[in-house]
This record gives structure tokens, C-alpha cells and sequence, in this order.
């Protein structure tokens, strides 16, 4: 029986995954550590918990990790007000959230945990949409383009339909910093992502943007958009994405309160569990591992942190 579950969801779209949990990488002590380790955050990141708690789940029965997708932003307002352990994130920490960190002395850690590729994606009946860039992007969500005509003139001169995340979302702040140069997304916002996609399913004349797994699970109803940089189109794959030739990659992170990550033991195997499982939750999710080395260097920090072997570096000394 899994010694976890999903909880339902709440109307900002926060689930929280429940979870009897236990790691390598942290304390060392395995089955016997006891404890609470308690996250929330991105959506898109969500995925990869629920996937490393399933593996999680069979390692350690005395430790409970549970954890909410209330978005990036949301997120880091609970780490920020000190009542989550760590925080999931599909973006880099602001400056101002950095700030209110620092002013209320909380030291944090970040751990990249797999990359993304934030995907185009238009109904899957468009048959003249391939590729844009992201001056094109940047017409459509700043409202400048209100018909495809308007993107190009070989276009038909029908109405688009722009969907996009909430401003609870770190795919909305990577979206506006990336694409948008900061400037304002005009477009129908919604804060459960799987909103938007039915949205694009829905809509001849539609167009989103979300996490890359998103796109995996429903790649049969969409259409993904190759997107064009400063060489070639290109579309996301997970070879795309991880060497970073997709223009629209990023990293997916975890920060970690350090002070916590110290003091408790439960939280260090969680952490060293994820950086043990070198990505292979991420791809089971949809999504792209990091580079080992990413992960090994990772790996020897969470040690300086806390002053403990991973189980699996534990075992590997005994051996010789």
C-alpha cells in the first residue's frame, strides 16, 4: 500500500501530496530517521515531488513529507514567513524575495533539480502556425497583434485567442522576463495550467504556453510551436532542452532553508534523495534531467551543509 496520497485542491490550485518518506544523501541514518519536512510551490515543479515520493515512500516509513503547488510565488511567501522547510520553484529567487529573506535572517540553499523548456502550443488544427519568435511572441501577448494577419501577412485574418498562467505562476515571471522584456501579458489568465491547456484544445484559433510535461501528457490534442533564436528553429525535446539549444529552457530549483536543512535529519535525506535520484524522477515526469556532474557537485555542497554522507556514498566507503 503507498504511504502517500494526493489531496484534493483548493481554488488557487494548491494539492498537497502526503507522503511516510525517507531518502539517501542526508544524515546517513536511514530507516531509523523520524520526522517532518513540509515545501510548496510551483505546479510545473510539483510533478517531480510526487514522482521522487514515490520512490521516496519505500525507503524511509518514519518520515512525512507533504507538499503544496500554490504556484512559485506563493511559495516563496510561505518560505519567506518561515512555515515550510523549502520551496519549489520554476523560476530563480527575486532580488525582493532575497530581501525579505535576509531581513528576517533566513539563510536558504538553491538546488537546481531538472531543467524545462516552457512550450508553444496552438490547437492542434493550425495548420499554418510552425514556428514564431519571440517578437512575434511578444506581439501576441502584449495584445499588439489582435489577428494572426497581424503576425504575418500570409496569415488568415482570424481573431487570436492568447492564454497564459497567473501572476502566482514562476512560468508567467520567466514568460514576461524572457519574451516580454518586462512588459505586461495581455492575455485570459488562469492559475491551474491544465485550464490552459483545454483552453488551446478548445480554441481553433488558440495559443498557450506551459511546462514541458504539460505538452508530453497532451501532445496527441496540441500542436508545439518551434521557436526561433538567434540560429535556428527550434522545437522542444528533451536533447533540445537540456543542452539548452531550445530557446525557451530553463532550470527547475528547490531552496532549502539552511538553519532547517541543519537541524533536521528528515529534511537532510529528503534533499539528498533528490539529488541522489540524479534526475530520474524529472524524466519520469515529463520533464529533463541536469548533467550528473550538476548533480555530484550538488551532491558534495548538501555534504558541506551538513557535515553527513549520502546512504549511497555510505555504502559505496564500506565496500572498499
Amino acid at each position: 500500500m503507498k504511504r502517500w496520497q494526493l489531496i484534493g485542491t483548493t481554488v488557487v490550485g494548491a494539492s498537497f501530496l502526503l507522503g511516510a518518506c525517507g531518502g539517501s544523501g542526508g544524515s546517513g541514518e536511514g530507516k531509523d530517521v523520524e520526522g517532518e519536512v513540509k515545501g510548496d510551490g510551483s505546479s510545473t515543479v510539483g510533478p517531480i515531488i510526487e514522482k521522487l515520493n514515490e520512490k521516496f515512500v519505500k525507503e524511509f516509513p518514519n518520515i512525512t513529507v507533504s507538499s503544496g503547488t500554490s504556484g512559485t510565488g506563493g511559495g516563496f511567501e510561505k518560505f519567506i514567513a518561515g512555515s515550510t522547510d523549502f520551496a519549489n520553484a520554476s523560476r530563480p529567487i527575486k532580488d525582493e524575495e532575497k530581501k525579505k529573506l535576509e531581513d528576517k535572517g533566513i539563510k536558504y540553499e538553491e538546488f537546481k533539480i531538472a531543467k524545462d523548456g516552457v512550450t508553444i502550443a496552438v490547437n492542434k488544427e493550425n495548420d499554418f502556425v510552425d514556428e514564431l519568435d519571440k517578437d512575434q511572441l511578444k506581439q501576441i501577448y502584449s495584445g499588439e497583434a489582435k489577428s494572426w494577419k497581424d503576425v504575418n501577412p500570409e496569415w488568415p485574418d482570424k481573431e487570436i485567442k492568447a492564454f497564459s498562467p497567473d501572476q502566482s505562476h514562476g512560468t508567467y515571471d520567466f514568460f514576461t522576463e524572457e519574451v516580454m522584456d518586462d512588459g505586461d501579458i495581455k492575455a485570459e489568465k488562469n492559475a491551474d495550467t491544465n485550464v490552459i491547456v483545454s483552453s488551446v484544445q478548445d480554441n481553433k484559433q488558440g495559443i498557450g504556453y506551459f511546462g514541458y510535461n504539460f505538452y508530453e501528457q497532451n501532445k496527441d490534442k496540441l500542436k508545439a510551436v518551434k521557436i526561433k533564436g538567434d540560429s535556428e528553429a527550434k522545437e522542444p525535446t528533451k536533447k533540445s532542452i537540456q543542452n539548452g539549444s531550445y530557446p525557451l529552457s530553463r532550470d527547475l530549483y528547490v531552496y532549502a532553508n539552511e538553519k532547517k536543512l541543519k537541524d533536521n535529519k528528515a529534511f537532510q535525506e529528503f534533499i539528498g534523495f533528490i539529488l541522489d535520484d540524479k534526475g530520474k524522477a524529472a524524466e519520469d515526469a515529463g520533464y529533463v534531467a541536469l548533467p550528473e556532474k550538476t548533480y555530484k557537485e550538488q551532491q558534495d555542497n548538501l555534504k558541506d551543509i551538513t557535515g553527513g554522507d549520502s546512504k549511497e556514498e555510505s555504502s559505496k566507503e564500506e565496500e572498499k
